[in-house]
């Protein structure tokens, strides 16, 4: 019996499905049964003909358009069979024990929603490019270990919330807290998923056994450029208003205000600081819509707790983030 399904989303990244997929099918001996699912976003470079005619082993679901990254992994999560699903982005290569480390993570862990893999730069593999991610109370989410040495993240540990990049999910709790929020096309989406599981009380992990090279910004094309700083920029503020009561947003105000007026400066220096404000107004502007009110997380009494907990990880990943760590 299948105990996981890998969900790799796709659109017009051919070049890397070689490696990808290659590397996803050569797993260590001992792992628990696996499928591969690409779902593919109307993607026009020949990438289902290729996995079609290349890799009759992996079942791919077509896409007729790009409908961004939230519904494309959506779609391959509600089509899973299996108890977990690996979420793995098209530019990436595992590592051997790859799945079996994942599996056995969250396995173990009883109340957990996701685990996040050590994510590894492309061109440097002995650095890190994602250790899990944090979310302080600036507003601003960040990539744990990013550009440090790969040998300093080698315990598991709680993050605030998985890289969708490269992680297992448990696929019931999606029944519960609601599946990839597709207001967000993409970007911060994963933080958004996992700031949800946290209010409801589950916990995200980092597993370093299950190692995988990213290359980054496969999709967009740069790590910095218009599109996504739209995008992000709006989903920065969309997160905030969804997540966080009027209450805990009120108390967070002196925090959040520096830290969307420094992003704002940052963004100036690139020359996009125009596209930085006018996607802040699209994510207010999403918050206020009929959307964006119905996927607004209403507060419960009995999450009091957990909100506490979130906001004592807000001010503690805002000390971390000033210490470099």
């Amino acid at each position: 019996m299948k105990k996981i399904t890998i969900v790799i989303p796709n659109y017009n990244g051919m070049r890397f499905l070689k490696d990808c997929l290659d590397a996803a099918l050569n797993q260590e001996k001992g792992t628990p049964e696996y499928e591969i699912l690409v779902v593919d976003n109307g993607s026009t470079d020949g990438s289902v003909s290729f996995l079609q005619e290349g890799y009759p082993q992996v079942r791919v679901e077509e896409l007729s358009e790009n409908t961004g990254f939230c519904h494309a992994v959506n779609v391959g999560i509600r089509l899973a069979e299996t108890p977990y699903v690996i979420l793995l982005n098209n530019d990436t290569k595992v590592r051997g024990g790859f799945v079996k480390a994942l599996y056995e993570a969250i396995d173990r862990e009883k109340n957990a929603f996701s685990v996040s893999a050590r994510m590894l730069m492309w061109d440097r593999p002995e650095r890190m490019d994602d250790g899990g991610d944090r979310y302080c109370a600036l507003g601003w989410a960040y990539a744990r270990g990013r550009g440090r040495q790969a040998r300093d993240y080698s315990r598991r540990c709680q993050v605030f919330s998985a890289c969708g990049g490269a992680a297992v999910y448990r696929k019931s709790i999606f029944e519960e807290i609601g599946y990839f929020d597709e207001e967000h096309f993409a970007y911060l989406e994963d933080l958004d998923i996992g700031y949800r599981a946290r209010i409801y009380g589950y916990r995200n992990y980092y597993e370093p056994a299950a190692e995988v090279i990213h290359y980054g910004s496969a999709s967009s094309g740069s790590r910095y450029n218009e599109w996504k700083t739209a995008l992000a920029s709006a989903n920065n503020i969309y997160v905030v208003g969804k997540n966080m009561p009027l209450m805990q947003w009120i108390w967070n105000l002196p925090f959040l205000i520096p830290g969307f007026f420094l992003k704002y400066l940052f963004f100036c220096r690139k020359g996009m600081g125009k596209i930085y404000l006018r996607g802040l107004r699209n994510g207010l502007k999403r918050l206020a819509s009929p959307a964006g009110r119905a996927h607004k997380v209403p507060f419960r009494p009995r999450h009091l707790g957990n909100y506490l907990a979130i906001q004592g990880q807000l001010y503690l990943n805002l000390i971390r983030f000033l210490k470099k760590y």
